[in-house]
């Protein structure tokens, strides 16, 4: 693996595999939080119409470039990031890298495309309020985070979507799309030096005109204090109860107690059968369909919530359920056999999903723009193989705590 920064302050890394396939993603710190001063729901929406027309490229050129080489493009919008990607053939690899960095600095955001875009954004919002269990945690974060940047929809609102103009779009990106904001990353099976070669010469060609920048270390955020504590029924007729149970958890950048807290989320409701809470609410009761626990680290601050949906006569015995596991975990150390056996359990589904090389690329780009390097697996088995039986009681007494847990059900 190589990694480094471009003269104009693009950080990059490259990983060779094993595989025909190739992956490259551009990350961009331009998520949600930095829309200050923007519309809301800007970030996503510019995400959308990035891919409808360049200065070189039309729309339909765009959509058609890598089908026909079989390939796949792609977006997402996050809460700090807009991330660009690409799946093709390794010896279409090259084109796939220009045309993100093509999106990314040359989008024309012609008004006869963004109105079509705003009402197919709309819709993917209408959309979110019909899934209840989508609905709900996106209200439990907004509630959490309220008065920060963080507490703001990604999809922004109707209202908003309908305001956003091309003289907007070409403002945030032209506010946002610097290099210094941006991390390429590419899996692919091409020597890692002719890979290197490449994100150079993209970067280049793209900014031709940047001035060299001297490659300095991330800049860690001061870490928020937030004290928005809840507990709220919404009444919506809906067949089910969903409910969203938690509270704020560590940031990227606090390492021990992050690491700590995977471990927590993992034994809670992590995604194996065998979760504390899976096993105690759908495998012996059949309370729920699923559950589970979620851990979102931000840079500033993060977010640990267990999400379940059930019938509405057994969301008491569900919540009462949670509660207990939640105290044990609070009250008791695990064994040294719980512990070990957790700890390999993280491990194998992070290799599991480190063999996926697009779950591989994405993840590179987000730690280039956290971190600005690459965290090898054996630093990564030593960070969790660290953490103590005591750390995650703690963390499970800290994040769950009765003055600081909130709670939103939607029934």
């Amino acid at each position: 693996m190589i990694s480094g920064t471009t003269s104009c302050g693009i950080k990059y890394a490259v990983r060779r595999s094993g595989s025909a396939v190739a992956y490259c993603s551009l990350s961009i710190s331009a998520g949600t939080r930095y829309e200050d001063g923007f519309s809301s729901g800007i970030a996503h929406f510019t995400e959308h119409t990035l891919f409808k027309g360049t200065g070189r490229k039309s729309a339909s050129v765009i959509n058609s470039y890598l089908d026909r080489l079989g390939g796949e493009l792609n977006a997402y919008t996050t809460k700090e990031e807009i991330v660009l990607h690409a799946t093709v053939l390794k010896e279409d690899l090259r084109k796939a890298g220009s045309l993100l960095m093509e999106l990314a600095t040359d989008p024309k955001f012609p008004e006869d495309e963004i109105a079509t875009e705003r009402g197919v954004v709309i819709d993917e919002i209408k959309s979110y309020k019909d899934s209840p269990s989508d609905d709900v945690y996106d209200r439990f974060e907004e509630m959490l985070f309220r008065g920060h940047a963080l507490s703001m929809p990604i999809l922004g609102t109707p209202e908003s979507v309908r305001g956003i103009t091309s003289d907007e779009l070409h403002r945030f990106v032209g506010e946002k799309f610097r290099p210094e904001r941006m991390a390429f990353s590419i899996v692919a099976d091409i020597d890692e030096k002719k890979m290197e070669a490449m994100v150079l010469r993209l970067s280049d060609k793209y900014f031709p005109d940047s001035p060299a920048l001297t490659p300095g270390n991330v800049v860690t955020p001061a870490k928020v204090t937030l004290s928005n504590v809840f507990s709220e029924t919404i009444v919506r007729k809906n067949h089910e109860a969903n409910a969203v149970f938690g509270g704020y958890a560590p940031s990227l950048y606090e390492e021990k107690a992050r690491m700590a807290a995977i471990l927590l989320s993992n034994i809670l409701g992590g995604p194996a059968s065998n979760s504390v809470l899976n096993r105690e609410l759908r495998e012996k009761h059949g309370w729920v369909y699923g559950v589970e626990s979620s851990y979102t680290q931000y840079s500033d601050t993060g977010i640990m919530a267990i999400c379940l949906g059930c019938e509405k006569e057994n969301l008491d015995r569900c919540l009462a359920a949670v509660k207990k596991e939640i105290v044990r975990m609070q009250a008791i150390n695990l064994s040294d056999r719980a512990l070990a056996a957790a700890k390999k359990q993280l491990l194998g589904q992070l290799a599991i999903s480190s063999d996926n090389g697009e779950a591989q690329c994405l993840s590179m780009g987000k730690s280039l723009l956290a971190y600005g390097r690459l965290q090898s697996r054996e630093e990564t088995v030593q960070k969790i193989e660290a953490v103590t039986a005591e750390e995650i009681r703690m963390a499970a007494c800290s994040i769950f705590s009765h003055g600081t847990t909130s709670r939103l059900i939607m029934i």
